[in-house]
């Protein structure tokens, strides 16, 4: 059990070291993005080191993974203790986090609503005049299948609009000839944001499972690891 335990999560470090990996890479797009935005939080600007903050959680959990692996296989008692202290400190802080964002949720909603309107004010300002920007949301708007961060508004006045009396393809229904402001007003295509809560929402229960399953997989190692480390040497 010991062995499947950490080497589940031997894999999943090194899953997310690849993906961290490749977030530092391509670091350039996002801050292309954030760069646009004026008088953003300095917090949010930090975003762009979130490559390198999965590279580090990525090597953490490969490193525990190969402790609880050794440990068990070579019945050490100090890579057990090592172990069931590492995932101790990470079950800790998983729960201090959940309470925190519980307490302070209605910062966080303020906080994200700020960011909203700096977000929108970028988009009138650059949409449709820098083209790596027009890109991004052109892409995220595809994939989303949303309009602008809060709807078509986001567009009014920026330089597309100005320049072609039409909105971006995805602010309209499918069967629309001719986006333009009426068609865009009567397709009432939502948010990118408010997408993405919905979408959050609607895996709500997946989520919560997924979470619940890490916890009992934490608690099940630690207790598995303190009574490897109790009957070693018996």
């Amino acid at each position: 059990m010991m062995f499947v335990f950490n080497g589940i999560i031997f894999l999943a470090g090194a899953a997310v070291l690849a993906v961290g990996i490749w977030v530092a890479v391509d670091r350039v797009s996002l801050l292309g993005f954030l760069e646009h935005i004026e008088d953003a939080p300095p917090e949010l600007a930090q975003l762009a080191n979130i490559g390198y903050l999965l590279i580090g959680v990525g090597a953490f959990l490969a490193i525990m993974g190969f402790l609880g692996c050794c440990g068990a296989v070579k019945e050490s008692k100090c890579m057990l203790l090592t172990f069931f202290i590492i995932v101790l400190i990470i079950f800790l802080v998983e729960v201090a986090a959940a309470v925190v964002l519980f307490v302070f949720e209605p910062v966080v909603q303020e906080t994200l609503n700020e960011i909203g309107q700096k977000v929108a004010k970028s988009i009138k300002d650059n949409y449709g005049k820098d083209e790596p920007f027009s890109s991004i949301w052109n892409t995220t708007m595809n994939e989303l299948k949303c309009c602008g961060y809060n709807n078509y508004t986001d567009f009014s006045g920026s330089n597309f609009v100005e320049e072609t009396s039409m909105y971006p393809e995805k602010c309209c229904s499918s069967g629309s000839q001719r986006c333009d402001e009426r068609a865009a007003e009567d397709a009432v295509i939502a948010g990118c944001f408010r997408t993405l809560v919905k979408l959050i929402e609607d895996n709500a229960l997946l989520l919560a499972g997924v979470a619940l399953g890490i916890a009992a997989l934490e608690i099940a190692a630690m207790v598995v690891s303190m009574i490897l480390y109790k009957n070693v040497g018996k």
